[in-house]
């Protein structure tokens, strides 16, 4: 489904990602794991269109998406839940999510915004309270319910369990395991949190300084000396 192939990326004259290449097929959970400045969140905005790709090729669903502007990305069927959740917190819950059914027109507001409500039975009681008054995992739930109200086929998560407590991680990653096998949503995840993200995915990649050192699959790179060793606070 996305394919980058030798995709280098920069900030002014810092190059953030050094030819990097990964795959994503459909209905796989595929996350990146690395150290803090390793381009991984760089890796998500780069195949959102911010920054644009400086050479290599982005391709998804066979067509190129270099030079594509995010909206038009968006409207291919990519959207992304961004690190810091992002969300806007002088609107709503509600109006938050209208925002994420902005690429869809809308026409699916009622059974898609029921559906997150479903998902996120917190959002529901919150619907009608300011997203800034929200606790920091009642975000993240509307930062993930806002991107899937633009009915992706692929979702880019950026670190969903910032700064959460260990019970609202379990719940994050219950829902994002939830989300790709009840809706076959293929998701891309970038987390800090090695250990859990290894936990539910198909495959990983392990970045550093811009490009891929490591690959297989979630059991294999959990089990693997090295990773766990850098990674996972010596397999802790």
């Amino acid at each position: 489904m996305l394919q980058l192939a030798g995709v280098h990326s920069h900030y002014g004259k810092i190059e953030a990602l050094r030819g990097v290449s990964i795959e994503v097929a459909q209905g796989e959970i595929v996350t990146i794991i690395g150290a803090n400045g390793a381009g991984k969140s760089t890796l998500l905005m780069t195949i959102s269109g911010r920054p644009k790709a400086s050479a290599g090729e982005i391709r998804f669903d066979g067509q190129r998406l270099n030079g594509l502007e995010p909206y038009d990305i968006v409207g291919k069927g990519i959207a992304q839940a961004p690190e810091g959740r992002r969300i806007f917190p002088s609107m709503s819950v509600l109006e938050n999510l209208q925002m994420g059914a902005v690429p869809t027109g809308g026409r699916y507001f009622a059974e898609d915004v029921e559906k997150v409500f479903q998902r996120f039975p917190r959002l529901r009681e919150r619907q009608n309270q300011r997203g800034g008054t929200l606790s920091g995992g009642e975000q993240q739930m509307l930062c993930i319910g806002r991107a899937l109200m633009a009915r992706p086929r692929l979702l880019l998560l950026d670190e969903p369990s910032l700064g959460l407590a260990p019970l609202l991680v379990k719940q994050i990653f219950d829902a994002i395991v939830e989300i790709n096998q009840e809706q076959g949503l293929t998701i891309l995840l970038v987390e800090q949190n090695a250990y859990q993200a290894l936990k539910i995915a198909h495959r990983g990649y392990v970045l550093a300084t811009g490009h891929v050192v490591m690959q297989g699959t979630g059991a294999e790179l959990l089990a693997n000396p090295e990773i766990r060793a850098a990674y996972l606070e010596g397999g802790h």
